[in-house]
């Protein structure tokens, strides 16, 4: 006996007939089945039909649409506070760049560096005095680190091999790998010159590895005082190296400041209200309770989908012994409201870690800005939702979600040629290009050559001090442009196109895509059509049953 055609009739095991030729001997079972069609027919609905099925409001789109204005004018505010922290943060390192570096001039750092051994011992001075008379120098509300009654000392210290004997004219050396460090501390407001306490630290040139220069400073951000937040107060970790790792007669000279946000011990601002900080905090609140009530929504309905999806799959094993299709399982898990239930998650945590920034218990600002930037990209994303409602967006939403596996696909191929493409340039190029010294510049490179930009200065700053790695460059390079824009982004393109007209070829044909599309298709019953309403009824099926035993009792009447 064959299979029955449609997959979603309800069989008899001997005779399997279709929906039109069924003729139920229980009522009770094809009002399950009807009931079950409109159920899932309602659960896809939009919001709008929703309303004119069972006039049920749409909340959730109305505290969708609130969450994203209030998220957003979160984030501008927390991101105009940060904003400040910032510039505190680059202009603090700026004002230290001048005050310790010698000669320093603005955007000199990549060339600074210093060449003799006088030069070493000036340098190193020169920061030594500078740290003594800070608070003569600076301009701004620096102070050195207390530690109990005295202040935290300067530490100076050079890293060298242990032993060895060099001897380039001879083209011997002896060297001990192992490391050793000599470590000196000069403490502020100290009564003996720079050049007395240098006399005891020699600097062993021919095995020096570094020379660490660290201290403390700490700073106040007065500027949030004008936009009524508590001002933070900052320990900068200043740390100033002499490099010499790679021996070539050039000490690299790099300043470097880690910073530490601490909540400052006593404070007391006059003329200024510490009301807007509560209300701050207070719309903070609102934020976390109305994500909450969205969560536990879109967790509802998620859940609510799953049930369906297990009681259709149910339906179909038992009506007609065949397994639901993977892709019509995965059409009632809304996609939307897992996005909606992780931007949710992220906006909370960021919502709490900010009000303990504004509280000062945390000074988590980087933390903070990546879970309230990335929930409030994840809420606009989900607007797209709402635009696929209009049948003229709808269709890029489905061309997109349609392309999604086939440009995986594409990308993992084409990763493979990029990823080979970024080690060649790396270990040839690496010598001879800047921007092929590392894995990282090298991929930021080529992936900026796919997009045509900085394509002659990559070609024109090739060194040609060998012939062989110039003439090789020139095929990479050109090879590289050839494959990945003339034929890998075409190929990617037609990807999406030809998505994009299937889409829209079915969309014009009205062509069913999917099994359960066709089970839903029985059901012509409109939104406005009352029926929604009584399904809402738990006497549904009852009723169902009576009014069709009737209309048979009184068939059979007219027939006597």
């Amino acid at each position: 006996m064959e299979e029955p055609s449609d997959l979603y009739a309800v069989c008899n095991i001997n005779h399997p007939p279709t929906w039109q030729e069924h003729q139920p001997q229980c009522l009770s079972e094809l009002d399950e089945v009807e009931h079950l069609r409109r159920k899932i027919k309602y659960y896809f609905m939009n919001p709008c039909e929703k309303y004119h099925a069972r006039g049920r409001k749409p909340w959730k789109l109305i505290l969708q649409i609130v969450k994203i204005a209030i998220i957003t004018i979160q984030l501008v505010s927390f991101g105009l506070s940060n904003q400040m922290v910032v510039t505190f943060k680059e202009e603090s390192l700026m004002a230290f760049n001048h005050l310790f570096l010698k000669d320093y001039v603005d955007g000199g750092m990549d060339t600074y560096a210093v060449y003799r051994q006088a030069d070493v011992y000036d340098h190193i001075d020169y920061i030594i005095t500078q740290y003594g008379l800070l608070h003569n120098n600076t301009v701004g509300n620096h102070a050195y680190e207390k530690n109990g009654s005295g202040y935290t000392a300067l530490s100076i210290c050079q890293e060298f091999y242990r032993n060895g004997a060099i001897y380039p004219g001879n083209e011997t050396f002896e060297i001990d790998a192992h490391v050793d460090a000599d470590c000196i501390e000069v403490y502020p407001m100290y009564s003996l010159t720079s050049r007395d306490l240098l006399q005891n630290f020699e600097v062993h040139f021919k095995r020096l590895i570094c020379i660490k220069i660290t201290f403390v400073i700490k700073a106040i951000n007065l500027q949030t005082v004008r936009h009524r937040e508590l001002p933070d107060c900052y320990d900068f970790n200043v740390i100033i190296t002499f490099n010499n790792q790679a021996h070539s007669g050039r000490i690299k000279v790099e300043l470097e400041s880690d910073v530490e946000i601490n909540e400052c011990r006593d404070w007391k601002v006059t003329g200024a209200s510490a009301k807007q900080i509560y209300l701050t905090v207070l719309f903070d609140c609102l934020i976390v309770i109305t994500c909450i009530t969205s969560f536990t929504l879109c967790v509802r309905s998620v859940i609510k989908g799953i049930l369906l999806m297990l009681e259709y799959t149910k339906h179909c094993s038992k009506h007609c012994g065949k397994d639901t299709p993977w892709s019509d399982k995965l059409e009632f898990v809304n996609g939307w409201y897992i996005l909606i239930i992780v931007s949710d998650t992220l906006t909370i945590i960021g919502s709490i870690l900010k009000i303990e920034i504004q509280t000062k218990i945390l000074t988590s600002y980087n933390v903070c800005s990546i879970f309230l930037g990335t929930g409030t990209m994840f809420v606009w994303i989900g607007v797209i939702r709402y635009m696929g409602y209009f049948r003229k967006y709808n269709i890029l939403i489905l061309t997109l979600r349609a392309a999604f596996p086939n440009v995986i696909r594409f990308i993992c191929c084409a990763g493979i040629i990029y990823l080979s493409y970024c080690l060649c340039g790396w270990i040839v190029l690496g010598p001879y290009h800047e921007k092929f010294r590392t894995l990282n510049t090298v991929s930021e490179c080529l992936f900026s050559l796919i997009n045509g930009d900085d394509m002659f200065p990559t070609f024109k700053n090739m060194k040609q001090k060998s012939s062989l790695v110039w003439i090789f460059s020139r095929v990479y390079l050109y090879t590289f442009v050839s494959l990945f824009i003339y034929m890998i982004l075409s190929l990617f393109i037609t990807i999406i196109t030809d998505t994009y007209d299937t889409i829209k070829q079915q969309q014009q044909s009205g062509v069913l895509m999917s099994e359960l599309q066709k089970f839903l298709a029985v059901c012509k019953d409109l939104p406005n059509s009352g029926v929604f309403r009584l399904d809402k009824s738990n006497n549904c099926i009852l009723n169902c049953c009576i009014n069709r035993c009737r209309e048979q009792q009184e068939r059979l009447t007219s027939e006597a």
